[in-house]
């Protein structure tokens, strides 16, 4: 969100907190890009906050109780008040709670394994979702639209939309078993507590093979994780390279540092394989 938005988003948050008897004395901004996240004090609230319209927050609420309910190691729902989408002055508010961190980092190991745990906890929950293949409508739009990603010059849009279109196939050719997933399992949405690692963000939820989620995390979790099929994973994080590259170019996008990201990503594509991972990207961008 831009600062404006930013210091909306926060007096919202901060007036619907109190409105439920856990007044605020400061909002500190714990991630900001197209959602704001907020760790409110003294009451340690954990609040995410988007414009309306622009997120799936019942939706998120939904799986995560249903996921809570059988065991799957996810953030709870902030328990002193109602797990409702909370909307006022054009934002939607949903209220969590909030765990100090124990370490900066997840070990891969237990990374893994609770990464096994959460699809395997999905297994157990019927819930409509949208199809992997959705989010990869939306980025081919994003590309296919100038109105939409005015900045993205023909060459790449090109060669960007080729790449979104031939992977799709791909994958659906492989004709992989699919199951409901996280959507996007990064390092970002996983919280080292005394509970053990816990998932946040269940936004991006919908159904596709697991080496869709793995294409989002680390290369030595995708060593600790049984079964999987690397051909299929190659694939994967060729894909959620080429999606991440289509949103960063969209008009919309209020990722930091986004500009420096799309010309990366499509860099590190049009290079080839072997194909690396988000979070090695992310590293490298950082040293930039």
């Amino acid at each position: 969100m831009e600062m404006s938005e930013v210091t909306r988003a926060i007096a919202v948050a901060s007036s619907i907190a109190g409105s439920l008897d856990l007044p605020v004395d400061d909002a500190i901004v714990l991630h900001n890009s197209n959602k704001l996240a907020l760790r409110l004090t003294p009451y340690d609230v954990f609040a995410r906050v988007a414009p309306v319209g622009e997120e799936a927050a019942l939706f998120e609420i939904e799986l995560a109780q249903r996921l809570a309910e059988v065991g799957s190691p996810v953030a709870a729902l902030e328990p002193r008040v109602e797990p409702l989408v909370y909307t006022r002055d054009g934002f939607a508010v949903t209220l969590w709670t909030y765990y100090e961190p124990v370490t900066p980092q997840v070990p891969p190991v237990d990374y893994a394994k609770a990464l096994e745990q959460l699809h395997v906890g999905m297994r157990k929950v019927d819930l409509a979702s949208p199809h992997f293949s959705d989010r990869i409508a939306e980025a081919e739009e994003i590309v296919a639209n100038p109105n939409l990603s005015p900045e993205l010059p023909d060459a790449d849009r090109i060669f960007l939309s080729n790449r979104l279109r031939s992977l799709h196939q791909a994958i659906d050719d492989r004709g992989a078993e699919e199951q409901l997933l996280h959507g996007e399992p990064h390092p970002g949405n996983l919280l080292s507590t005394t509970y053990g690692p816990l998932f946040i963000d269940f936004e991006t939820c919908c159904r596709g093979p697991v080496e869709f989620d793995l294409a989002h995390v680390p290369e030595a979790v995708c060593g600790r994780y049984p079964g999987v099929d690397q051909e299929l994973l190659d694939d994967c994080r060729e894909l959620v390279l080429a999606m991440v590259a289509a949103w960063r170019w969209d008009i919309g996008d209020q990722f930091p540092n986004g500009t420096r990201w799309r010309m990366e990503f499509l860099r590190t594509l049009r290079e080839g394989p072997p194909w690396p991972t988000l979070d090695s990207m992310a590293a490298q961008l950082d040293d930039l």
